[in-house]
């Protein structure tokens, strides 16, 4: 299924006061280009993570976001200086002996003091990847169904913009085939105008038909515009990752009927021209978003 480069997923876990928190979000991009938002502590993950989203993934700039509360007591572990509060009474009481102020102060009242308590924190790095990836699973789960999502519905606007391609080129070719005889009667009418009846060198008439009918045919040209229709409408019903694909056949497009509008001496294929090119156009910026 073609996928968007468009996406949000989030995904939750939780066990035993561990709460984790996870969502990803992506834009279209012509590489890729993983971003992770992640605490402090879970550095670690990071990697995992990044390595993770890419074998999902072909292309897109994408944002993670990585949230984790922890309210157990796992992950997290208090130390206490002990010899460093020590010296803390210690001094506190010369104080107190040098000033006459009353020695009053409680265990709480150390704890409170600088540097006296550290969290240390991840004690338990194998549980809470463990549980982390949980997390991560459901967030590029769900992820990667929206981009499906607007990946279909990218698809079946591009669908209908390319069957109207296609009618257009199928009026192009009708016109084309009456190019040639529409010049013919309105060269000879206008070579009467201009010179007496019986004066015309038919052969130089006919030798001026060759070379308009040579320089005016987009055969060639409409020929290989249905061939790349009919590439795009095979490619598009194809597993991403197509953009990239369906981009340079877009390209391929434009650059045939732009050869047609150049070329086609005819005001009812100049007006379709120009309704191709927008559509063309149209879809190119489409295609932008597709994986």
């Amino acid at each position: 299924m073609i996928k968007s480069m468009t996406g949000f997923g989030r995904g939750n876990y939780e066990n035993d006061g561990r709460i984790y928190s996870i969502e990803i979000k992506s834009v279209n991009h012509k590489y890729t280009d993983i971003n992770v938002r992640i605490p402090r502590f879970l550095n670690s993950m990071e990697d995992k993570i990044r390595k993770k989203i890419s074998s999902a993934i072909s292309r897109g700039k994408v944002d993670v976001f990585v949230n984790f509360e922890n309210y157990s007591n796992k992950g997290t572990k208090i130390r206490i200086n002990k010899d460093l509060a020590k010296e803390y009474i210690s001094e506190l009481k010369k104080l107190s002996e040098e000033t006459g102020v009353r020695f009053d102060i409680s265990v709480i009242d150390v704890s409170k003091l600088p540097e006296i308590l550290k969290i240390e924190d991840i004690d338990d790095d194998e549980l809470i990847a463990r549980e982390l990836m949980q997390a991560l699973d459901e967030a590029i789960e769900n992820f990667i169904k929206m981009r499906e999502i607007e990946g279909e519905k990218l698809v079946q606007d591009i669908e209908k913009r390319i069957y109207l391609i296609q009618e257009k080129v199928n009026e192009i070719t009708d016109f084309s085939g009456n190019i040639v005889e529409e010049y013919m009667k309105k060269l000879e009418i206008r070579v009467n105008e201009l010179l007496k009846p019986g004066t015309v060198d038919e052969n130089r008439l006919m030798q001026e038909i060759v070379i308009f009918s040579d320089k005016s045919s987009i055969e060639e040209e409409l020929t290989r515009l249905r061939s790349h229709i009919s590439q795009f409408l095979t490619l598009i019903k194809k597993e991403s990752p197509i953009g990239k694909k369906l981009d340079f056949l877009i390209q391929e497009m434009n650059r045939e009927i732009n050869t047609i509008g150049s070329k086609a001496n005819c005001l009812e294929i100049t007006n379709r021209v120009i309704e191709i090119k927008t559509e063309i156009e149209n879809i190119r910026e489409q295609i932008q978003n597709i994986e």
